[in-house]
């Protein structure tokens, strides 16, 4: 496991590459005339490389992958670079999110090792880094487009820049968990708890994803204001979020995985609920609707994303790819029920998401804390009864199995 300094620089510049591909689609686009189906394709099959990326580092979590995959993700920025049409920048994409697939599921396997050894939850600051890595990188890559370099030379040099700093980062980084030989008795859980967990997660991605493609949107479309003003919602729902998430820990601490769950679950549904009724009320009360929801929405994920690091590396790549999955489903939902309908009505099911996680999740987090409850009393009852069988037997000691029958 890397040291806590170490990984809170590692998640900073893995928010700054995704924040490099993110804010270099619309170029690349332009560049390459791929327009909404293919653009659409390509997107999709990242998402799939990706959830196939997070269910292998899952079954490979023993071995040390930060070392490689941190380093090799920023590199792979380079190929989209020099892709010339769309089979090429597809590959591209697909290899860039096989790599990204599998690095946050190794980042958060760290994440659970950094809080099991400093006994405090740290993942909300961890994400926080994220988040403001993800707003520096976005904000670098306009004004180096804005200063006229090519998308190309911006993605090469940041891959390159990104993968020697990484590289250095996580030279001879050690696993974040023990091999099987020496992990002891393992934690049992039911494939629904596995399962439920990583739902909870899909509710909380589908959410978040309603704020990063909807919220510029519904303050344009809905509430007529300008393009440039319009943008500002998605910026009140990230700052908030990036605040949030800087005091997460010490709610987390204060309050409990479950009341903090439950809270920022309120919170968040509370927020949408607000956009939802901008139309009436105006539009700061849509801002501050997407301020409220990215305060809740801060606390989700490093919440469930902490519960479930206690779990084997399977049973959180399974969470992680489950959960990722929302971000996949969630606009295409989206999209679909707002044609239908409207743009306020559609987003009524991640404010009844929220709602529902609320609601279910706390139930949820206490049954899987139980299980690893039950687990540690095994583990601490098997090393007793390890203990004393050694002391018996250096001290020479007869036990009952030592003592000749009796005489008859």
């Amino acid at each position: 496991m890397t040291d806590f300094p170490r990984l809170r620089l590692i998640y900073l510049l893995t928010g700054v590459v995704n924040a490099q591909w993110g804010a270099c689609l619309p170029a690349l686009d332009a560049r390459l005339n791929l327009g909404e189906g293919r653009l659409g394709g390509m997107l999709l099959a990242m998402g799939v490389s990706a959830m196939a990326g997070m269910t292998a580092a899952g079954r490979l979590a023993v071995r040390p992958l930060l070392a490689w995959t941190a380093p090799a993700t920023a590199l792979a920025l380079a190929g989209p670079a020099f892709a010339d049409g769309y089979w090429a920048l597809t590959v591209a994409a697909g290899v860039l999110g096989l790599l990204l697939g599998g690095l946050n599921v190794v980042l958060t396997l760290h994440a659970a090792a950094a809080e099991h050894v400093h006994q405090q939850p740290v993942m909300s600051r961890l994400h926080a880094m994220w988040t403001v890595g993800a707003v520096g990188g976005g904000l670098a890559v306009a004004a180096a487009l804005q200063a006229g370099v090519g998308v190309g030379a911006v993605l090469a040099f940041s891959g390159l820049v990104l993968a020697a700093v990484m590289g250095v980062l996580t030279f001879r980084a050690r696993p974040p968990v023990p091999r099987p030989a020496e992990s002891g008795t393992t934690t049992r859980r039911s494939p629904l708890l596995v399962v439920a967990m990583g739902l909870l997660g899909a509710a909380a991605f589908l959410t978040e994803g309603a704020a990063t493609d909807w919220a510029g949107v519904h303050a344009r479309r809905v509430l007529d204001i300008s393009p440039a003003v319009a943008s500002l919602a998605y910026t009140a729902f990230l700052t908030a979020m990036t605040v949030v998430r800087l005091a997460g820990d010490h709610l987390h601490s204060r309050l409990g995985p479950s009341t903090t769950l439950r809270t920022a679950g309120l919170a968040t549904a509370t927020g949408l609920l607000l956009v939802i009724s901008s139309s009436t009320i105006g539009p700061l009360g849509a801002y501050a609707g997407w301020a409220l929801a990215g305060a809740g929405m801060a606390l989700i994920w490093p919440v469930l994303a902490s519960t479930a690091g206690h779990g084997t590396p399977r049973q959180l790549s399974t969470i992680t790819t489950l959960s990722y999955s929302g971000s996949l489903v969630g606009p295409a939902a989206i999209a679909y029920i707002a044609a239908s309908t409207t743009l306020p009505t559609a987003l009524a099911l991640p404010a009844a998401l929220a709602a529902l996680l609320a609601l279910t999740g706390p139930h949820v987090l206490a049954a899987w804390i139980s299980t690893t409850a039950a687990a540690g009393r095994q583990r601490n009852c098997s090393n007793n009864v390890e203990s004393l069988a050694s002391g018996l037997l250096l001290k020479g000691v007869e036990g009952p199995w030592d003592r000749p029958p009796p005489q008859s």
